[in-house]
């Protein structure tokens, strides 16, 4: 079954890592990869199949409705929150358990929520 796994970001750390400079970034960034290989070496180890990408900044997202035939769009993220969506992965796994126990382990995962949802399959 594949699974959706939306990964946050509080958004006192997006705050934190706006007004860090460039160098503190890339800093930040080195220091966290060893977390991520360990996570991708897992989940090579188990054969889960994973693919999925970090998002842009949410300061940079347009929203975009259609009322009355009109389309509207707004600047930033559909709603006001303390988390913000910065990534995702769809996972292959056999069961909830199992996607569970990936998400329990993306480094994210250890400072903010990663939620879990099923993908609807034909």
């Amino acid at each position: 079954m594949k699974y959706l796994l939306l990964l946050t970001n509080h958004a006192d750390h997006l705050a934190q890592w706006r007004a860090a400079s460039d160098e503190e970034n890339r800093r930040l960034r080195a220091q966290e990869s060893p977390k991520w290989g360990e996570f991708f070496s897992w989940l090579e180890e188990k054969g889960i199949e994973a693919d999925g990408l970090e998002l842009d900044d949410p300061k940079l997202a347009r929203t975009v409705r259609v009322r009355d035939g009109e389309t509207l769009v707004t600047d930033g993220p559909y709603a006001e929150t303390k988390e913000q969506v910065g990534g995702y992965f769809v996972v292959e796994c056999k069961d909830l358990d199992d996607a569970i126990e990936v998400a329990s382990r993306v480094p994210v995962a250890r400072r903010a929520p990663v939620e879990i949802r099923p993908l609807v399959t034909q």
